[in-house]
C-alpha cells in the first residue's frame, strides 16, 4: 500500500488507498489492509454499513467486506453491522457451493471485523453505485442493460444457476433473505454466474420477525415479508425465484405476459411461482425447478 492518508471534506472524511479512493463518514483505521496487499477497487455506497475492497497481493487477487465503519450511505450502528457480519460466516461456510462466491478467510480488527472471499471476474446485475434506475435499464454500459441483451439460452442457463443453489439452500435447512438481482454477479466473457451476498440467509423456518421493512428489495419479496410474525419459509423462496425469473426474462413487477422473452410455458411457471396467495406457489424450490426445467425447452 503506498499511499495513505486522510482529510476532511465538508462532513466526510476522504481516504486515499494506492490508486483507490473513498469516503466515510468518520475516520477509521485501515492498516491491518496493508498486510492484504494494494487496493485496486473500493464499493462505499451500500446502505448494509459493509464497505468492500478489491485487493491484489502476489498477482492473485481477493475481494474483502468489511464491517465496523462508517460508510455514506449508512445510517444505523457500525456495531450492528459488525454483528451481522460475524453472524453470516457460518453461512458461506454450511452453503458453500459452486454458484456462491468461496469464502477464505475472516478475522476481527481492532475496530470491525473482515471477511475474504475470492475474486470473481463478475459485474454486479443491480450495481447502483454506478448506474441508477434509469441508466440501469438502458445505459449499454450497465450490467443489467447487457444481461437484458444476451440471448434467452444463456440467460435460462443463468438461472439455473441461480435456481439451483437455492435449491441447494433449502436442502441444507436454510431460507434465503435479501435475494435480489443486487446479489447476482456474472461473468460476460465467460458466461458465470456467482451469488455474491447471503448474509441474512437464516434457518428454516424464519419468522419476519421486523414487518414491512423486513430485510430484502421491495421488488422481489413475497406478501408475507411485508407481515409481521409471517411464516418465511419455502414458499417464500419460491416466490423470490418468481420473481428474479421476472426480473431476468420478463418486465420485472409487471406481470403481464407482453413483457415476457421466453417460452409461453416458463411464463406460467414463473406466475404460478409468484402467487400472492402461498396455497397457490409451488411447495418449495426444487418443485418449482422440476416443473420449470420439464417445459425449459432445451
Amino acid at each position: 500500500m503506498d499511499h495513505l492518508f486522510t482529510k476532511t471534506g465538508g462532513s466526510t472524511i476522504v481516504f486515499s488507498f494506492d490508486e483507490v479512493t473513498f469516503q466515510l463518514q468518520e475516520h477509521h483505521d485501515f492498516d491491518w489492509l496493508r498486510s492484504l496487499g494494494k487496493v485496486f477497487c473500493v464499493f462505499d455506497q451500500q446502505d448494509s454499513g459493509n464497505i468492500c475492497f478489491g485487493m491484489e497481493k502476489n498477482g492473485k487477487k481477493q475481494f474483502v467486506k468489511y464491517a465496523g465503519a462508517r460508510p455514506l450511505e449508512f445510517s444505523g450502528n457500525p456495531q450492528d453491522a459488525v454483528s451481522r457480519l460475524t453472524d453470516a460466516i457460518p453461512l458461506y461456510l454450511a452453503l458453500n457451493h459452486p454458484h456462491l462466491i468461496q469464502i477464505v478467510d475472516h478475522f476481527r480488527t481492532d475496530s470491525g471485523y473482515a471477511a475474504i472471499f475470492e475474486w470473481f471476474e463478475g459485474e454486479c446485475l443491480h450495481s447502483h453505485w454506478s448506474f441508477a434506475e434509469v441508466p440501469k435499464h438502458t445505459h449499454p454500459d450497465s450490467p443489467f442493460y447487457k444481461y437484458k441483451q444476451m440471448p434467452i439460452k444463456k440467460r435460462l442457463k443463468s438461472l439455473d444457476a441461480i435456481f439451483s443453489f437455492h435449491a441447494y439452500v433449502e436442502s441444507k435447512g436454510y431460507v434465503a433473505v435479501d435475494f435480489y438481482d443486487g446479489s447476482i454477479l456474472y461473468d460476460f466473457s465467460n458466461h458465470v454466474t456467482k451469488i455474491c451476498d447471503i448474509d441474512f440467509y437464516r434457518k428454516a423456518p424464519a419468522v419476519n420477525d421486523i414487518g414491512e421493512n423486513f430485510w430484502g428489495s421491495n421488488r422481489f419479496k413475497a406478501p408475507e415479508e411485508f407481515e409481521l410474525g409471517a411464516l418465511i419459509d419455502a414458499k417464500t423462496n419460491v416466490f423470490t425465484m418468481g420473481a428474479i425469473a421476472f426480473g431476468l426474462l420478463g418486465g420485472e413487477m409487471d406481470h403481464a405476459y407482453s413483457k415476457w422473452e421466453a417460452r409461453e410455458l416458463l411464463y406460467e411457471v414463473a406466475l404460478r411461482a409468484v402467487s400472492e396467495e402461498r396455497e397457490s406457489r409451488f411447495e418449495n424450490v426444487k418443485t418449482f425447478k422440476s416443473f420449470w426445467d420439464k417445459v425449459k425447452g432445451f
